[in-house]
């Protein structure tokens, strides 16, 4: 049973529930996003449940939708990554902390200077979710009037993880010497200065901190675009990707681990975590009965909205308690289509349902008892189509107690999930090396 492949597991928090209608489940916290004494108790059950992560997404623009869908929206507030990590470590001792930091929007001085500080205040916990931001009303609220072509952002994000990380190394391990007696605070030649030029960045360095406890804060990515695989394969430690279904995590899977190896990087060094839902319930048909309670909550004119954008055809035409009939493509996006699709022929929805779980959400499900559940997870897990996952919860607290409470300890009793910590990083969590400093061949002492 020890021997047996360990499951990693992170929580999304958006900075709460992903689903539309999760602020208005009954029972739940409507203000959770928003309520640090909420965020404060959720990340410590998370914690005493040994997640390895708690990951928090970002946005940079509040106007990226109809007023009237806006209105209902539970994340048009939320805190600062930063700030709100920063605070949560201060209530936690083990857990991963992981922020999204754009590429796109931010500068790499900044950034370093950001994760190398949330590191050391959290003793090594810290991961940098790296984002090109796909948002184009984003771009509005940083001078721009359009957004940065998609291939140049990836560009940019490359060259962008170089700077970021050449400033972590700016200081060897050893280099604060702090000796009261001679009054040298720093060996000046355990310092290197960056002397950055590229295409897009300029920067001298040294960045104006200790190098982080971790060497360098864990580096996750979600793109699944052919630039996402490529920028993953080449820089990522755990990628947090949107696999619908068990035969395409196992594709992805191969084909990301596969571009590691041909640019000399080793498999193991990068955990493959696939967004899922996970709604639990004490019989299968009761976690159903919950799932569709909770897509009923999704306001029915935004519902169809996003279905429309989903197919490239406009959805209110089209009867809504009817099966959803053939659907010509469009120039529109073609791997939404299918999606869209492929769910309404799988669970055999009607065109009300199928707007309601776009509406609220359409990607990986696991609806069931916390064996269903976990037997999925197993066959997932031991199929090679991922590592572990990145857990949704449908509403809080609910949602989040209903997995720490049933699901967590079905693993743990399968020996497939950690009873306890081990380590007390987030490099450690996840099996993964502490990175060597590329200017210093010595390491902590």
């Amino acid at each position: 049973m020890a021997n047996r492949q360990q499951m990693h597991l992170a929580a999304f928090m958006r900075p709460a529930s992903i689903h539309t209608g999760a602020w208005r489940y009954p029972g739940a916290w409507p203000d959770a996003n928003f309520s640090l004494g909420h965020m404060r108790q959720m990340i410590r059950r998370l914690e005493a449940a040994c997640f390895d992560a708690f990951f928090m997404a970002d946005h940079l623009a509040v106007l990226n939708m109809p007023v009237e869908a806006l209105k209902r929206s539970h994340t048009v507030t939320s805190f600062e990554p930063f700030t709100l990590l920063s605070a949560l470590s201060q209530a936690t001792e083990r857990i991963g902390l992981i922020a999204t930091g754009s590429t796109t929007f931010d500068t790499p001085f900044h950034i370093a200077r950001r994760f190398a500080s949330l590191d050391h205040i959290s003793e090594g916990r810290a991961g940098w979710n790296i984002v090109t931001t796909s948002n184009p009303d984003a771009a509005l609220n940083f001078g721009l009037d359009e957004h940065v072509e998609h291939g140049e952002r990836y560009e940019r994000a490359r060259e962008f993880y170089d700077v970021v990380t050449g400033l972590w190394d700016s200081f060897a391990d050893d280099a604060f010497i702090r000796d009261q007696a001679s009054g040298i605070y720093f060996d000046p030649a355990r310092m290197h200065v960056l002397g950055h030029k590229g295409r897009d960045f300029s920067v001298r360095g040294p960045l104006n901190i200790a190098r982080p406890v971790q060497g360098w804060p864990v580096i996750v990515q979600a793109g699944a675009s052919e630039a996402g695989k490529k920028l993953a394969s080449e820089t990522a430690e755990a990628v947090f990707t949107s696999q619908g279904d068990i035969e395409s995590g196992r594709a992805f899977y191969a084909d990301v681990k596969g571009r590691m190896a041909r640019v000399g990087r080793k498999p193991d060094h990068m955990k493959i975590l696939p967004a899922c839902f996970v709604v639990v319930g004490e019989s299968v048909a009761e976690a159903h009965e919950k799932r569709a309670r909770l897509d009923a909550l999704v306001d029915e004119a935004n519902a169809i909205a996003s279905l429309s954008i989903a197919l490239g055809h406009d959805a209110s035409k089209l009867d809504p308690d009817a099966p959803l009939p053939d659907i010509p493509e469009s120039n529109q996006s073609k791997s939404g289509r299918e999606r869209a699709i492929r769910l309404a022929r799988r669970d055999n929805l009607t065109v009300r349902q199928l707007a309601q779980r776009m509406g609220g959400y359409a990607g990986l499900a696991m609806v069931g008892t916390p064996k269903t559940i976990v037997d999925e997870m197993e066959a997932w897990l031991a199929g090679r189509a991922c590592d572990g996952f990145t857990i949704m919860f449908p509403y809080l607290p609910a949602g989040l107690e209903d997995f720490c409470g049933t699901v967590v300890p079905e693993l743990q009793r399968r020996g497939l999930f950690r009873s306890a910590y081990t380590g007390t990083t987030l490099r450690e969590h996840l099996g993964l090396p502490r990175p060597q400093n590329r200017f210093f061949e010595t390491g902590p002492t």
